[in-house]
This record gives C-alpha cells, structure tokens and sequence, in this order.
C-alpha cells in the first residue's frame, strides 16, 4: 500500500505533535545504525570524552579541524564534505548529521538529540549480549567525570555512580585529575571497575617522602594495565592518561604527580606484557589524542590496537599504522555519549588475525531508555533541578562550541565577560566541550554550565600589553599547530572577543600571529595597554566570581542572544585544506 506525499505530511505532524517526529524520520532513512553482529571472540567497547552528560544532547561536529604538515588531509583532519567522501558515508543521512556539521540546525531538529546514559545502557546491554558471556570489554577513555552542573557540585561522584551502572570496565583519565587527589582517590575508589594510567608517576620529592602510589619501587601512581580473559583468549589493556594534564590544568590539583607521554616506558611495558603475561593480545586505552596515538603507533611495537580519546574526533573506521613490529590501529570515538566504538577482534593462539569495526551514532529516539538508569539520573539532578532549569535568555542562532577556533557558544561567552566585567578584550580556553543549542530554543542554566563547569572557573580583569597578548596567542597557536604531534599540548585556539587577528597555522612558533586589531579597527600595539577579562586560569586562582555566574548574568539582561561580531582569525596558507569548510573568517 502506497502512502501519499498529503498523508505522509499528515502523519509526520501528528508524529511531530506526539514527539515521535524524530523517531519517524531515522526509520524513514533505512538504515541500519545498529546492525552489529558480532565477529571474532573478543569484542571491546569504547566510550570517550563523555564531559559527564548524563542526558541527551545536541553537539556539533567541527568544520575547522586543520591539519597541518604531515596531517593534512589525513584523519582525523577531514571535515564536512570531506569527511563523507572519505568515509563513504551518504550525504543526507543520519550517519552524515552525527558525524559532521552540515546543515546541523535542521538536521538536529530532524533526527532529535543524541547519547543520554539511559539510552547508551540499552545499546550496550544488547551489543553486549551480542558477543555472549565474558567476552566483552567496556571501556571509557577519560573526561568522565566533568563537564555539567552535577558533576562540579557532586565532585565528580554521580559519574562514578553512573559508570557502574553503566557497567565500565576499565578507565583511564584526563579532567578526572581537576579534582584535589583525596577526591580522585575517593572516586577511584567507589568506581566498580579498574582506572590504569602507566604514565602517571611521583616527583622523586613525593617518593622520598612516601607518597601513595600503586608500585612504590617504579613511582606508577596507577595501575599501569589490567589482563582478563575473554573469549578464551588472555588480553592486556594498557591506561594512558592526558600526557599534558599539569600544563593544560592546574598542577595544584596534583602536586606530586608528574605526566608525559612516556613512549620509552609504554614500550618497555608492551616487552614486559608479551614476555610475561602469555597474552594473545595488547590493547592501549588512551587520552593522548589521535594525532598523537598516530605517532605513538609508529614508534610503538607489540601493540594490536590504540582506543583513543581527548581531541574527540567521531572516527567510523580506524587508521591501520605500519611500524617496525607489525602494524596498529587507531581510533577515537567521539564525544559526548553521541557514539559507542565496537572493535571486534578475531584472536587466535599466535594473536590477531582480523578484525571489525563500528562507531555507532547513539541517536536517542531510536533506543528505549533504561528504567534504572532514569531513575538514577532523576535522583542525582533532583537537588539542583530548579537552578539547572532556570531559563536566562533565549537564542535566535545555533550556539556550538567545536573547532580550532571561536565557536557562537565561545563568542557568547567571550561577549558576556567583555560586558560584565567591562573589558575591550576576553579571552576563553580553546575546550572542546560544551553542547550545542538550536535557534529559538531557551538557554537554561544548565546549558550554561555544560559549557563552563570547571573546578578553576574564577573570573580576572588585567591589563595587558599587546606585546603579552600577542605572547599568549603564539604559543596557544604552537600547541595547537606544531607539526610534531608529540608538542601539542593543549586544547584548540585560545577564544577571543573584541579583538580580531590573522592566523597562519603553517607557520613557526612565534610567526603565525599577525594584524591583532580591536573590534573598531584599531591596531593592537605592542607597548600598549588593554583592559582584558578572562578565566580559567592554570597557574594560580584568579580573584573574581565564577564564569558561569558572569555568563548567566549576560544572559538575563539580554533576553534574546544574537551574535553581532564573531571573532574568527582570518586565515593565511590553509586554501584547499580538507579540515577547513564554511568558514566565515
């Protein structure tokens, strides 16, 4: 029986009315997000980068993510149009809304929000099931516990809650460490399963002194890997936490703990692994970043496959990488509960001999929600429902915050410090977290906090010299643009407001910043001096209130948001760069 176009319009705005308009529209599109048999006899899980969400979201996917020297054009620096001939994935299809930002606002409101952890229990219930018994993994890459109002007021604890609900396995960790050490113990503590970081070791000041750790001889302040048997086959899961944490957050959190990327020792630890433990597999948990997951895979030997997280790029296949031993996966699984990686691995008595891969969209009108996990996601926000719910403003564009550089959502935060705290220049981190809100819909005071929950989030006013504010843009545009992954250190571009500036990410340290101007034209000049707001600073606690009580103060005097000046770098060199669509600088 045949349905007319009046009919189907008919039962798509019933369907709208009932709140099913999404549901329909994912089943119209045919396809078979969940197909998910399972292959070999071992199948891992993979959750990354979640920033505590413990409901469904919207969240943009970037249309600036460069590649520079030896990445460009190499994934994970494709976007768009680019990423879906790359991927083979169809444009116009649900796969292409949750992996890229095209057309994002009518998409989005096409095919609803996306993760939810009572949706996500669900799917990985069954994908579970799937690969029967004791032969599955489920694993979280880190920035779990950070990330919304719940999180910051309960320290992290509802997430560590959740995740055993969830049924986490293994972790390894990045924000996790901006919580003070007794209150990272503690919920390392109350997690049902294992946290690992091989890379996490005492100063020799701490060590003398007899400072806590996991093995006191080496200095591991973590569980460096974990084997279980699955599948009849013995697998080692290797922890590798943010190499960077110390520079890219407060040291003060953690004093005693010094970081890295530690190729020597994850190599020496692989030898121990495969000459000591009889495994048939080494698989490496990891929050390095894919950029530099790639380069470790190079150098790296003995190691199957890297899980990798921190830059969060939705990846649906992983990079094969051929190195002196052998050859390595690579992955990265996203962010925000929007996806879960399944890796099935085929593992004979002599290792691997084949594999599978899936990163499925977790679209949350196509997965019946778990009733336990409603129910402990309802109690958890129950204490701060009516603040989370306040309504601040309303917005009459897309705010996102994903990219190298200024996002809507940065430039309203940027806005509002400039406003309130009376600045012609802000400045806010390049974080790659924060969810996304449509046009026309009401910015609440948990949106707000999914955008700015840090344990530092203290407000500043200074002056500054143009000579400093160029300083800080350089080496922020270092981290993010050297060509040797293993010197990224940090998020994306620093976000300005009231300045704009040209950018040249192929350039060196020190010669990609030019023609800093204020919003009127006028040159920055170095032996000059501005009045600049900011927060989140690393080094020391910054004298003024929080930045979510800067932003939600904005938006109440606001009423309607609209961005009328957006402070993106014009850009030199990066023509034709399959990381760059769309861009308005």
């Amino acid at each position: 029986m045949s349905i007319s176009r009046r009919d189907f319009l008919f039962a798509m705005q019933a369907a709208a009315m009932a709140g099913l308009a999404p549901r329909l529209a994912l089943a119209k599109s045919g396809e078979k997000l969940y197909d998910a048999p399972a292959f070999g006899n071992v199948r891992l899980l993979h959750l990354t980068d979640i920033h505590a969400q413990l409901q469904p979201v919207h969240f943009r996917e970037p249309n600036v993510n460069l590649g520079i020297g030896p990445s460009n054009g190499k994934v994970p620096h494709v976007v768009g149009k680019h990423f879906l001939d790359h991927f083979g994935v169809a444009s116009g299809s649900p796969r292409a809304h949750a992996f890229t930002y095209l057309n994002y606002t009518e998409a989005a409101q096409e095919y609803g929000r996306m993760g939810g952890f009572a949706h996500l229990k669900t799917l990985i219930s069954q994908l579970r099931d799937q690969a029967g018994a004791g032969n599955s993994l489920l694993l979280d890459g880190g920035d779990l516990w950070q990330g919304s109002g719940t999180a910051f007021w309960t320290q992290g604890e509802d997430m560590v809650e959740a995740s055993n609900l969830l049924g986490i396995d293994i972790m390894t960790g990045h924000w996790e460490f901006t919580y003070p050490e007794a209150q990272i113990r503690k919920n390392i503590e109350g997690f049902n399963g294992e946290f690992l970081a091989q890379n996490v070791f005492l100063s020799e000041e701490a060590m003398f002194m007899g400072a806590e750790a996991f093995d006191e001889f080496s200095g591991r302040v973590f569980k460096p890997y974990t084997v279980r048997e699955l599948g009849g086959k013995r697998v080692a899961v290797i922890g590798q936490a943010f190499p960077y944490t110390p520079i890219a957050n407060p040291s003060y959190f953690i004093p005693d703990w010094r970081f890295g990327i530690r190729e020597s020792e994850m190599q020496q630890l692989v030898n121990e692994i495969r000459e000591n433990e009889q495994v048939h597999a080494v698989v490496v948990l990891s929050h390095n970043g894919m950029d530099v997951d790639l380069k470790m895979a190079s150098r790296v030997t003995g190691i199957d496959a890297i899980l990798g997280g921190h830059t969060h790029d939705a990846v649906p296949q992983p990079t094969v990488v051929t190195n002196p031993g052998g050859k390595t996966l690579v992955s990265n699984a996203g962010t925000n509960g929007k996806y879960v990686a399944v890796l099935d691995l085929d593992i004979g008595d002599n290792g691997l001999r084949d594999y599978e891969y899936k990163l499925l969209p977790v679209f949350s009108d196509l997965i019946p929600a778990d009733a336990a996990m409603v129910d402990f996601i309802e109690t958890v926000r129950a204490p701060y429902a009516d603040k989370l719910a306040e309504e601040l403003a309303v917005t009459d564009e897309l705010l996102y915050r994903r990219g190298n550089f200024n996002g809507t959502l940065d430039q309203l935060i940027c806005d509002a410090q400039r406003k309130v705290l009376d600045a012609q220049i802000s400045l806010s981190p390049g974080f790659r977290w924060g969810t996304s809100i449509l046009p026309g819909e009401a910015i609440t005071m948990d949106d707000v906090m999914n955008a700015t929950a840090i344990t530092y989030p203290e407000t500043y006013v200074r002056e500054m010299s143009g000579a400093d504010l160029k300083l800080i843009m350089e080496d922020v545009a270092d981290n993010l643009f050297n060509k040797d992954p293993y010197y990224q250190q940090g998020g994306d571009m620093v976000r300005v407001g009231g300045m704009d500036y040209t950018c040249d990410p192929t350039g060196s340290m020190n010669g990609r910043i030019s023609d800093m101007r204020l919003d009127n034209g006028d040159p920055i000049e170095a032996n000059k001096v501005y009045k600049v707001a900011g927060w989140a600073t690393v080094n020391s606690r910054a004298p003024g209130k929080p930045i979510w009580d800067v932003v939600a103060d904005y938006l109440r005097s606001e009423k309607t948001v609209k961005i009328d000046k957006f402070n993106t770098p014009k850009l030199k060199n990066v023509a034709g760069n399959p990381g760059l669509e769309d861009y308005a600088g």
